[in-house]
């Protein structure tokens, strides 16, 4: 039924975000740095979810890095969880329908129901890590069960494009004493600040092009925390991309429209 509301999880390794959806409408949202140990991490989750619960509740979306399958969170790189049945736990605690599923699966799913409905395109998700999710013929890709892990492609000397991701945040610590996220680096006009930027958006060039040229896609959609730097950093990003990309056109990379699209997209699990 249209009037009946949705819990929707995006458990990132930063935040932890979890909002009551009407409608595709968030009503309500609640929004913490995710702990790090697995006992505080759930009974922040529990309790959220609890405050949020009502009658008119249908039931909870999750969405959550992977690999996982079946409800299961099988051993992400970012969370304290390994091979938890989150599926379970949380439709014994609640007694409603739960859906878990990768997080970047989901913003697909948002962008394919809800924002560019186009037919082939990819998601990315730069956030902690790189997430990844693959929409082929209008329905998510999963291969055998847990398909879709585009962030762990391997780019450089056995070092995967999450990896190579990550090194930002290292060397901006190792240069400036703290971490920043690349946001701050674009305000530097430093030298080293500027080396890191380039580093940064020539490995997401690389990965972003060689799915380019495996997949073909209509459009690749970025998403993240990493959004609010505007076209400055895209445009870094989509230079390289043209460096590496071998079919006869460059498909449009853009960042999502949406505010919130992994919240978005975990409602849809259950509708």
């Amino acid at each position: 039924m249209a009037d009946k509301k949705i819990i929707a999880v995006d458990l990132g390794g930063t935040y932890l975000r979890t909002a009551l959806i009407e409608n595709h409408r968030i009503i309500k949202y609640i929004k913490k740095e995710t702990p790090k140990t697995k006992k505080e991490l759930l009974e922040h989750l529990y309790s959220t979810i609890a405050s949020l619960m009502s009658k008119d509740v249908k039931g909870i979306g999750v969405a959550s890095p992977g690999p996982l399958k079946d409800g299961i969170i099988k051993n992400p790189p970012n969370l304290p969880l390994k091979n938890f049945n989150l599926k379970k736990e949380l439709q014994g605690k609640f007694k409603v329908k739960v859906v878990v599923e990768n997080d970047a699966n989901c913003v697909a799913l948002a962008e394919s129901n809800l924002g560019c409905k186009k037919r082939n395109f990819i998601i990315l998700t730069l956030g902690t890590g790189i997430g990844g999710g693959v929409i082929i013929n209008n329905k998510l890709y999963f291969g055998e069960g847990c398909g879709g892990e585009l962030g762990h492609i391997i780019l450089d000397k056995g070092k995967d494009f999450e990896s190579l991701w990550k090194e930002s945040r290292i060397l901006s610590k190792k240069y400036f004493g703290k971490t920043l996220l690349i946001k701050d680096l674009l305000k530097k006009k430093d030298k080293k600040a500027k080396e890191i930027l380039k580093r940064t958006s020539n490995y997401l060039g690389q990965g972003i092009a060689s799915l380019i040229n495996i997949f073909d896609p209509e459009v690749v959609i970025l998403a993240g925390g990493v959004k609010e730097t505007g076209n400055s950093f895209l445009n870094m990003v989509k230079k390289q991309v043209n460096k590496y990309v071998i079919l006869p056109h460059v498909p449009k990379i853009r960042w999502t429209k949406f505010k919130h699209p992994g919240i978005l997209g975990a409602s849809l699990l259950v509708e």
